[in-house]
């Protein structure tokens, strides 16, 4: 049964990794101004046009459906093209991968950058990242692919995101935000947490306070809008860091 699941679950997989053909970009950022602008650690949301990324941007309510994380010249290796590798990624097929940023030239992208982290903390993730590598998903469970056969199921939105971590949860990590989640769960930085707020005596001692405790959510939770809706993330737009001055613009007639 292991075997039939696992080539059901591949064929599956292929099927949602095809592109969807109606993909119409709207404000790309060339490779070299992304190169630029990233940081490592910055985390690349990416508007899929594939039949998986379809059902993910309407689970998720969301215009991304696919995220990345940049970790610079970490990766020594380059691909057939000579472009360095500089993104890790969780692929559906694949698992944990190296990619190059031309991967994502011809679709619409976003950067979310962690607020002051620090080099030690920097570190750690990216060895966590570097580590992660090679990893594969099993896709014996079919039932989690095929929830993403039809893109747009008619449930209530706020079962939507539910249906993300819907089974076994091995195919959910490679699809959504889990590997980069855990990573940034490792140094204990923020990406969405649930917060409690209790009661706690003021510096005066004469009232009482709200004091926020911060809980993490479990990885396979995360999404990749929850970068980009993060307060502890900063979106950084490559076109403004490069100076941009709306008077040098050219408008036709």
């Amino acid at each position: 049964m292991n075997r039939i699941g696992g080539f059901f679950g591949h064929y599956l997989a292929r099927f949602l990794e095809k592109p969807v053909g109606q993909y119409l970009p709207f404000s790309i950022s060339d490779t070299d101004t992304l190169q630029q602008c990233l940081h490592p650690g910055d985390v690349l949301l990416v508007e899929g046009d594939l039949r998986i990324s379809v059902a993910i941007k309407y689970l998720t309510q969301s215009t991304w459906s696919h995220a990345a994380i940049y970790v610079g010249d970490s990766v020594s290796d380059k691909n057939d093209k000579g472009d360095s590798l500089n993104l890790i990624e969780a692929d559906l097929t694949q698992g944990v991968i190296a990619v190059p940023l031309s991967k994502y030239a011809s679709l619409n992208t976003r950067i979310c950058r962690p607020i002051n982290l620090e080099k030690g903390d920097q570190q750690t993730l990216i060895e966590y990242l570097l580590a992660s590598l090679g990893k594969a998903y099993d896709l014996k469970n079919v039932i989690d692919l095929m929830r993403y056969l039809l893109p747009t199921p008619p449930v209530p939105t706020a079962w939507r995101r539910q249906m993300l971590a819907f089974g076994s949860g091995d195919p959910t990590q490679a699809i959504c935000s889990t590997l980069i989640a855990q990573a940034f769960q490792k140094i204990k930085y923020p990406i969405l947490p649930e917060v409690e707020k209790i009661e706690a005596l003021a510096s005066c001692g004469c009232r009482y306070t709200a004091k926020e405790i911060l809980h993490i959510r479990h990885h396979s939770l995360f999404t990749p809008r929850d970068f980009d809706l993060s307060p502890y993330f900063k979106v950084v737009k490559p076109s403004i860091e490069q100076g941009f001055k709306y008077q040098n613009l050219e408008w036709a007639d």
